[in-house]
């Protein structure tokens, strides 16, 4: 898993780079047309045209029929019957192109989260670097502070000492960005030393404000980052990056909700010109 997700870090940091310093709506809205192609690309080779073509004529001759005998209730329930059972068939032969697509759209939408959904530190912003500990693990079990220290380069400071939170198994430090750059705080338990990314940069960069252990599951859905090495004992490193919000069109709201509305939209001006029915 660690493999496919810095090839997909390196292709959407490639494809994203050059729009990142521009509203969020440019990137966004390239985004949902390549998905929208991708998607029509997808359904196109995966379902049964014909049949469902043959499904939406069904329906529309039920919707006509429903119109044109309007005074004939038992015509009515027949067509309404028809259209029910029409309805079904196209559901059951547009699941397996579903399936296909969702897999893509998953990774597509588990890499911009992190770019578009978190807004990156700025030189003056404070933030919180959190190190949670393994349940199992022997100093998540002490009532005393771990021995763990916490080094960051120039640009960065570490602004309190480390607070101790033994319920949450949590380890957690206040820090400040002092100018803009990439950096690598780095966390140090037992003489090994980890890495965590911090990035102080008001750009639509990818952020990571989770460093993960290297479970499949944690890195599906945080893999903006390669995952912890040389400390079992960690269950992640976090950085306190405040949520984006996306104005579409006067609105502000979740980049995911934008998105997929514009990927909808170009899929229906497409879907002709492609020559794909859905």
């Amino acid at each position: 898993m660690t493999w496919i997700n810095a090839v997909l870090r390196a292709v959407f940091d490639t494809v994203l780079g050059p729009v990142a310093g521009l509203p969020a709506m440019v990137g966004l809205s390239l985004a949902a047309l390549a998905c929208s192609i991708g998607m029509l690309w997808i359904f196109k080779r995966t379902s049964n045209q014909d049949a469902l073509a043959e499904i939406k004529n069904q329906i529309h001759a039920g919707l006509f029929e429903i119109r044109l005998f309007n005074d004939d209730l038992p015509a009515i329930f027949r067509a309404q019957a028809g259209i029910l059972k029409a309805n079904a068939k196209y559901l059951w032969h547009s699941l397996p192109p579903m399936l296909w697509i969702i897999v893509p759209i998953f990774f597509v939408v588990a890499q911009m989260q992190f770019h578009y959904g978190y807004e990156g530190l700025e030189p003056g912003d404070s933030a919180l670097l959190t190190v949670r500990f393994q349940e199992e693990a022997e100093l998540a079990k002490s009532e005393e502070k771990p021995a763990v220290t916490l080094d960051v380069p120039d640009g960065l400071a570490v602004e309190t000492d480390a607070v101790w939170a033994p319920v949450l198994r949590e380890l957690t430090w206040r820090i400040g960005a002092e100018k803009p750059g990439d950096y690598l705080a780095m966390i140090g338990l037992d003489g090994a030393k980890i890495d965590k990314t911090v990035r102080v940069n008001d750009r639509l960069v990818r952020l990571s404000p989770t460093k993960v252990a290297k479970g499949i599951l944690d890195q599906l859905i945080f893999p903006a980052e390669d995952p912890v090495v040389g400390a079992d004992s960690i269950e992640s490193i976090d950085v306190s990056y405040a949520d984006r919000e996306i104005s579409f069109f006067g609105w502000h709201t979740h980049w995911l909700v934008a998105f997929f509305a514009m990927t909808i939209v170009f899929a229906f001006l497409l879907r002709k010109p492609m020559g794909v029915t859905i």
